[in-house]
């Protein structure tokens, strides 16, 4: 795991932009503290920090080719460089190094473009065709890892990190109101532009070609979900045991002692127990149902390996929550964040490299919400005009009762209704609590063309496609790269892996969801190593005491405060706030995830725009 920032400017005039270019790389040097390099030559400069995994002794960036006219800078790790590498040598390639970092230089020579068809692994990398003078920056297939970039009037700029690119002296800082907009609804940042006006993220599964200062933007892989119908359910697991029997062997390829994130789930349960690891790492919270240390020491002891945990005082998480938002990119409103930054801080002590269950879920079918359309079968016998005829009317009578939710969702197609694991404010919410709303997009605008591509699917496999495409990289992945690179560690993710991928896409659906059960046929073939109270325990999430703390005083009124400060009062109608506040504290309402979704925008916001604010 490493980081890189770089440039391309006029013919002649890369040099001068020397200095600048460390300061790009001291800015993201949590990423690769253990080393460094640099290429500048007349057009381009490449800057890399480097934290060592594989290929520790001869691994260093960035790299080349025989006669120096390509060099990469390359964040991540190909776990299938080894037959890729074989492969290129039966062509005549001669390898310098045992880093996985190489295939790239000399595959793409071979391959050009068509080498990221052949790339197993998580990945983003810029490769500079000095011959050709042509750019090619890409991002692996799900977005595991970042990748960024903008253009100003002469220079094309691009890192791992956002603040390595506003270290370069033609970019200017400037704020994205557009992004906060959508990050309401979302809970995170979803637009191509980020946060920062004209800087970009290059999607997950994309590569971008720069050459004669114009970009090019292409996608490389798609998921697709083409159910194997004529699988019966135990060959579902024992496929999707032996996919990740593959995939484990192969994210466990290391130079350094590699470690397991474990907590009372199934997910990296299932990980640590098949994975032979020797250390395992945990964190609770001091509040009863939120404390998962229990369930992950009965895990680490039945499949005896070693476990080290850590109890998250409330006092702890909100002094730490600013440093976090200081160093975050964008605003992370997703409040387990915070605890995956102990984790980490915890598991970076004694290990570089560490395995963990993201992607299971979007992956097999995980989510609780994925149930719903099975809940909603009923209606279908209404008539649609009817259905939402009733809607309608539910939604203008005042006050809650039993049903009345129900028969609202029931009015709704899933498009209008489903826009990911998190739908904070709808948008008339969002016009009524900003000062100026620009109105430019609506949720299910930015979601509609993510649902047009699989409108012949049923409606489970829909939410899938559309969490993969945005949830799975909006927040999973940004905040278990963000967490893990404040301390310096790698995070892999061994169900997010191709083949993995393969064999869940073949699935039929009813294996992977039905009234009861979410991922069927992975509990099963979960079951097979670990206790059943493991494999077949609900999906919870990171359970975080939220709603508990924003009801007691002392960290209501320090909200409160954030709420009503001066940055809240550029963008908010505090008093709309206020009220939301008032009526979870009151325990009218669960307000909770409304509250710190502003909440951590207004911090991540002083921290980074606010003037008063020492950096």
């Amino acid at each position: 795991m490493c980081g890189f920032t770089g440039y391309i400017t006029e013919e002649g005039e890369a040099l001068k932009f020397e200095e600048n270019l460390k300061e790009m790389m001291n800015s993201i040097i949590h990423r690769g503290p253990d080393d460094e390099g640099t290429h500048i030559d007349d057009m381009a400069g490449l800057g890399f920090r480097r934290l060592s995994i594989i290929g520790i002794t001869n691994g260093k960036q960035p790299m080349y080719n025989e006669d120096e006219t390509i060099v990469v800078t390359f964040n991540g790790e190909i776990y299938n460089y080894q037959e890729i590498k074989e492969e290129l040598i039966k062509k005549g390639h001669i390898f310098k190094t045992d880093a996985d970092t190489e295939v790239l230089v000399h595959g793409y020579e071979e391959y050009g473009i068509e080498l990221l068809q052949k790339l197993r692994g998580m990945y983003a990398f810029a490769l500079w065709d000095r011959a050709n003078k042509k750019m090619l920056l890409a991002r692996d297939i799900f977005g595991i890892k970042p990748l960024f970039y903008t253009k100003t009037e002469k220079d094309f700029v691009f890192g791992s990190e956002i603040k390595a690119i506003l270290k370069f002296p033609t970019v200017k800082k400037q704020f994205n109101q557009e992004a906060l907009e959508s990050y309401l609804s979302f809970q995170y940042s979803i637009l191509d532009e980020t946060f920062y006006k004209g800087i970009f993220r290059l999607p997950p599964a994309h590569y971008l070609l720069w050459e004669d200062g114009k970009i090019r933007i292409e996608r490389y892989y798609s998921p697709e979900f083409n159910a194997d119908d004529s699988i019966t359910f135990d060959e579902a697991v024992a496929n999707i045991n032996a996919a990740m029997q593959n995939s484990i062997t192969a994210h466990k390829i290391s130079d350094t002692e590699v470690g397991g994130f474990l907590s009372g789930g199934v997910d990296s349960s299932y990980i640590v127990a098949r994975s032979d690891l020797d250390k395992t790492f945990s964190v609770g919270f001091d509040y009863p149902k939120c404390n998962e240390i229990p369930l992950a020491k009965t895990l680490s002891d039945y499949v005896g390996v070693k476990n080290k945990s850590k109890l998250i005082t409330t006092e702890e998480y909100f002094e730490e929550f600013p440093k976090i938002m200081n160093h975050a990119d964008e605003p992370l409103s997703d409040p387990s964040c915070i605890a995956l930054y102990f984790l980490c801080r915890l598991a970076s002590e004694q290990v570089k490299v560490v395995l963990s269950g993201e992607g299971s879920d979007e992956l097999f079918g995980g989510y609780n919400i994925y149930k719903s359309p099975l809940a909603l079968k009923p209606m279908r016998v209404v008539p649609r005009p009817v259905r939402r005829g009733v809607r309608k009317v539910l939604t203008k009578i005042p006050g809650n009762f039993k049903g009345k939710n129900y028969l609202i969702r029931a009015g709704q197609d899933l498009e209008e209704r489903y826009i990911g694991n998190a739908y904070i404010f709808h948008t008339d919410e969002v016009n009524k609590m900003l000062k100026k709303p620009l109105k430019k997009n609506t949720p299910q605008s930015i979601t509609k063309p993510i649902y047009d591509k699989v409108k012949d699917k049923d409606e489970i496999t829909k939410m899938q496609y559309l969490d993969i495409n945005t949830w799975l990289w909006g927040d999973i992945l940004n905040k278990a790269d963000t967490m893990s690179m404040a301390h310096s560690l790698e995070v892999r993710v061994p169900f997010l892996d191709k083949e993995v991928a393969k064999v869940a896409f073949s699935i039929p659906v009813e294996y992977r969801v039905d009234k009861n059960e979410t991922k069927k046929y992975f509990r099963r073939a979960a079951n097979e190593f670990m206790p059943d109270i493991t494999a077949e325990r609900k999906k919870l999430g990171f359970p975080i005491p939220v709603r508990n703390w924003l009801r007691e005083d002392k960290y209501y009124n320090m909200i409160k405060e954030t709420l009503t400060s001066k940055e809240a009062e550029k963008f908010f109608n505090t008093d709309y706030l206020v009220k939301l506040l008032d009526r979870h504290y009151h325990n009218k309402c669960d307000n909770s995830r409304k509250i710190w979704t502003v909440f951590a925008f207004l911090v991540w916001y002083q921290k980074h725009f606010s003037k008063s604010v020492a950096k």
